[in-house]
């Protein structure tokens, strides 16, 4: 189409030749009808002859001719690209102004191959337009149309660049001057649906391509599929079986075994005839239980070991480390170190503060894990009555669970038992007198295996109703301890208050020093110790905080007394709580100025 809006980027490939090469300069300034001089004065070629940039048939050396490949040293964006006359046999194409800017060109649509070519004159033909833009490269169609416009196809889209060098070019036909001979080109990118096709199908085998190399990257990293599970027999049943009793637990033929065991439970073929195989089957694999918990303790052991032994060598190594570290201090000493020279005395110090360093960073380690085995053992230590009473509980609770999940396994496994004597009793009936014989020991088995199972049963039974009493046995105990304990609160409440009374009718005196809190000299340095502390400390500090700075005084100071004698000074000390739910600490603040101004 003709539109007037398009738009020419200054990115395309530049086709004229840089002002370096002196033949394209002097055929430059030939035509222009100036003798070639170079920037000095002087010639650039003295051999040269004028006339052959004239002479018709031999066009000047330009980038743009066919075959010479010449591809020329990107320009500067601050210089100009100098563009040349070109000669062609028909016509002649001048140059335009350098300082204009560059035509407009619009944007280029994918995979574009077709030009749109504007400002022809009246009298171009068709060979004319080819004799001008064969030289950009080979040339598949040309629709030129009656308005003094065509469209150009090429081959290969590099060619599209090259004509977009010759925008801006004005064309003359031979030597005449008539303005149907005349006239200025525009060149521009076209849309076309040719060019769009054959874009959109090499996108379309691209894009095959990149499919099949992920397909083929997907198939190479993809693990392999799992071996089938053979269908259940009573043949492949029992070599399941005989693989889960082996001894050799390492193998991987339990782990197949298992692995088949659980696919057939899932498929569906546990049934009356198959139950009992299933359950020795399975009762195979529960034996491998106790093995996994032994294997378990060997390896904590072995890491218990492994640890004692890391704490051994470290311990080795901080001493090594204290004595080569005692080398260096005494080397640093005045009776040895003035007869070193600076730069010993210098490694010297260096290697002293790299051994220091290492050495408490050992250190460190060492009372970190010596840390974290004390607390193990105080965790284990500590441990509260009512929790190893609910833990009995539970441990109650979990026997009466497992003793009811037994009964009722116990329960099936005599359903079981019935349903095959009934179908014993059936086809006995069927059968025929020799198999009488055989039939009745088997009854006679079954019977006393039945008769077994009840007994079984009821001893399950009795124990279940002793435990049961057990329990009700220690929830008796556990309310009556709950009742001592609310009537000893109640008692100590009672005590307290008429012991309050009797001291405020006996000794006013003795009142205000209970109310002061204060009950020996020895307290009153409390006071005062705890009072310097927390007046350091603005935003409180914890009772065990406050306690393991008193110990350092008096290693005979308890928890319990300091938190009595705050508690009693409310006026002094004041408990506050801070944080949210895990997180929530109590604190202690000292609060002895608003006290003063409140008394």
């Amino acid at each position: 189409s003709a539109d007037g809006d398009r738009n020419l980027s200054l990115d395309s490939i530049p086709m004229g030749l840089p002002m370096s090469d002196p033949a394209a300069w002097t055929t430059a300034m030939n035509n222009l009808g100036m003798a070639p001089m170079g920037m000095t004065g002087q010639p650039l070629l003295p051999d040269f002859d004028p006339a052959l940039g004239m002479m018709t048939g031999i066009p000047p050396i330009n980038p743009m001719m066919p075959g010479l490949g010449i591809v020329p040293p990107p320009i500067p964006p601050d210089m100009p690209a100098v563009k040349e006359i070109i000669h062609c046999k028909s016509c002649t194409l001048f140059p335009p102004n350098p300082h204009l800017p560059p035509p407009a060109t619009r944007e280029r649509p994918p995979g574009c191959k077709t030009v749109f070519v504007g400002g022809l004159p009246e009298n171009g033909t068709e060979q004319i337009i080819m004799e001008v833009f064969e030289q950009c490269g080979e040339v598949i169609a040309i629709r030129k149309s009656k308005k003094n416009f065509c469209h150009i196809r090429f081959a290969e889209e590099f060619m599209v660049d090259k004509a977009l060098y010759l925008s801006g070019y004005r064309i003359r036909l031979g030597s005449s001057t008539d303005k149907k001979d005349t006239g200025r080109l525009h060149v521009d990118f076209a849309q076309a649906r040719d060019d769009l096709y054959e874009w959109e199908c090499k996108q379309r085998m691209l894009a095959r391509e990149e499919r099949h190399r992920r397909r083929l990257e997907e198939e190479r990293f993809r693990p392999p599929s799992p071996p089938p599970v053979v269908h259940y027999s009573d043949h492949e049943c029992s070599v399941v079986a005989e693989k889960l009793k082996g001894k050799c637990f390492y193998d991987t033929k339990f782990l197949e075994a298992i692995q088949t065991l659980l696919t057939w439970i899932e498929r569906g073929e546990v049934n009356r005839r198959t139950a009992n195989n299933f359950y020795s089957m399975i009762q195979s694999a529960n034996s491998h239980v106790r093995r996994l918990v032994n294997e378990k303790a060997a390896h904590e052991k072995e890491m218990e070991e492994a640890k004692e032994k890391f704490k051994l060598a470290l311990s080795g190594i901080l001493v090594q480390f204290e004595q080569i570290v005692a080398v260096y201090h005494s080397a640093s000493k005045q009776k040895a170190w003035d007869h070193f020279t600076k730069a010993q005395r210098k490694n010297i110090s260096v290697w002293c503060k790299q051994a220091e360093e290492i050495r408490n960073i050992h250190n460190d380690e060492l009372m970190g894990i010596r840390r974290e085995e004390e607390m193990e053992m105080s965790d284990e230590e500590i441990e509260d009555p009512s929790e190893m009473k609910e833990t009995e509980e539970s441990a109650l609770v979990s026997q009466v669970e497992a003793l009811k999940e037994e009964n009722d396994s116990l329960r099936w496994q005599l359903d079981a038992y019935r349903n095959e004597v009934e179908l014993l009793k059936q086809e006995q009936g069927k059968a025929s007198r020799d198999e009488d014989t055989t039939k009745e020991q088997q009854m006679k088995l079954l019977q006393q295996a039945l008769q077994g199972m009840q007994k079984h049963l009821l001893k399950v039974q009795d124990e279940y109703k002793k435990r049961e009493a057990e329990l009700e046995k220690v929830r008796e105990d556990k309310l009556k301890i709950e009742t001592l304990l609310e009537n000893l609160k109640e008692q100590e409440t009672s005590t307290s208050r008429v012991c309050a009374c009797s001291q405020e009718k006996e000794c006013p005196v003795e009142k205000t020093l209970s109310n002061s809190a204060v009950k020996s000299e020895r307290e009153v340095l409390l006071v005062g110790i705890i009072s310097t502390f927390l007046h350091v400390h603005p935003f409180g500090a914890s009772i065990e905080y406050i306690c393991s700075y008193l110990q350092r005084l008096d290693s005979k100071i308890c928890t319990a007394e300091v938190e009595v004698l705050m508690t009693r000074l409310q006026n002094t000390f004041r408990q506050e709580l801070s944080g949210v739910g895990a997180s929530l600490e109590k604190r202690w603040k000292f609060c002895g100025f608003d006290g003063l101004k409140m008394t």
